[in-house]
């Protein structure tokens, strides 16, 4: 598939390291289990702005925009203090993380896939860089926090909702819908995915123990 050449725009990469650095803040600030101070909540914060574009250009072999750009780190940091002052004002209202979680990935596995799109990646190729960076910034988030990594957890269908969303994109995309169109039905599908897989416990079945096979010697 031939696709234009399309850069991002950087509001897009900038809005998206601000919604990834609130939602980092908010959802470490709200970990009741773990002692954080207000400069490990402002780092997971930053974790998950900059996690997700981080392993995509390096995936890419591109330069990691959070390094070239200076607005960046500054935007990141920015959000991840705002999400510390609000996370008093919602911690009873958990909805506001999920959404936001939720948003997060889409938008970042839209920038992802298109991306790797513009720069003559493959279609597969594209999905799992797109994949790849809508869920980095969560996978460096729950390391940092020492907590089991999110997308592997039953029910949580991180990976599936950025599947679907990046998977939409690249077909719109090959007919023809413009990439701005794509990207934002990519973050809307994945959005709904991931707050359906929450509200209505979907999940795929979970992992059971392998049947126990006992041999016995035959008798002679």
């Amino acid at each position: 598939m031939t696709v234009a050449v399309f850069g991002i725009p950087l509001w897009a990469e900038l809005l998206a390291a601000g919604l990834g650095g609130l939602q980092g803040a908010l959802f470490a600030a709200g970990v009741r289990e773990r002692r954080i101070d207000i400069l490990g909540v402002m780092v997971i914060g930053m974790g998950v702005a900059l996690g997700g574009s981080l392993l995509r250009d390096v995936i890419l072999n591109q330069p990691p925009v959070v390094v070239w750009s200076s607005w960046y780190l500054v935007v990141a940091a920015a959000a991840a203090l705002l999400g510390m002052a609000l996370q008093p004002l919602l911690r009873h209202v958990d909805w506001v993380v999920v959404v936001l979680d939720a948003v997060v990935i889409g938008t970042f596995g839209a920038i992802g896939t298109t991306k790797a799109l513009s720069l003559g990646v493959g279609e597969v190729g594209a999905l799992l860089v797109g994949v790849v960076g809508a869920v980095g910034g969560s996978i460096i988030r729950d390391l940092l926090l020492g907590l089991p990594v999110a997308f592997l957890q039953v029910g949580e269908l991180f990976v599936v909702a950025a599947g679907a969303g990046a998977a939409a994109l690249i077909l719109l995309v090959a007919v023809g819908v413009p990439i701005p169109v794509a990207g934002i039905v990519c973050i809307v599908i994945t959005t709904v995915v991931r707050i359906g897989a929450v509200r209505f416990n979907w999940r795929f079945p979970e992992q059971g123990p392998l049947p126990r096979v006992e041999w016995r010697r035959g008798r002679a």
